[in-house]
């Protein structure tokens, strides 16, 4: 009896460090390095397994109906596309009839600021008055009007190159957001 158990001693142990010895294929080596790019805040190390920012949002199409957005989400009055979300945005229904400043004051305030505003203005490009074209561009920020489809597209195009970009979209239809306040 004491022969087997003899025996079965010195296979055990030969099993088990086969096992716990690493297979060559499967071993990988993780490890934080130190970056100046980050803040000290940090503490200079760069996680690899991170996720990363979301996805910004992006546009399907533009419809009568409203601005769908890829999860099939229809928006059926005026929106903002802004650091990869969406806001809605209470506007007047007539394209610069009462339009104030006040109307764009979120990108004054949004840090970073978009370095591009594409402005889609319904079914046709319409220019923005000059009061407003100013303000914007006295915050520092690019406005390029042209269509809504056109400004979705182009919307999509610019967020998935990593701009830094922003979408005012007026629907093809004016209509407001029902039970907003006035603008």
């Amino acid at each position: 009896m004491m022969s087997t158990l003899a025996l079965l001693r010195p296979v055990a142990r030969a099993a088990l460090r086969h096992a716990a010895r690493p297979s060559l294929v499967c071993a990988r080596s993780f490890s934080a390095s130190y970056s100046r790019n980050f803040p000290p805040s940090d503490g200079g190390l760069t996680n690899i397994l991170s996720g990363g920012d979301a996805p910004a949002v992006q546009v399907k199409t533009s419809t009568p109906n409203g601005i769908q957005l890829a999860d099939g989400l229809v928006l059926p009055s005026a929106c903002i596309f802004l650091n990869g979300k969406v806001f809605l945005w209470n506007v007047p229904e007539k394209t610069w009839d009462d339009w104030k400043t006040e109307h764009f004051e979120i990108f004054e305030t949004v840090v970073p600021k978009p370095e591009i505003l594409l402005l889609g203005t319904g079914e046709r490009a319409e220019m923005v008055p000059p009061h407003l074209r100013q303000y914007l561009s006295n915050a520092g920020i690019q406005v390029d009007v042209m269509n809504t489809r056109n400004a979705c597209s182009t919307y999509n195009l610019l967020a998935e190159e990593g701009r830094r970009v922003a979408a005012a979209l007026l629907p093809l239809t004016p209509r407001r957001w029902q039970d907003a306040p006035p603008s």
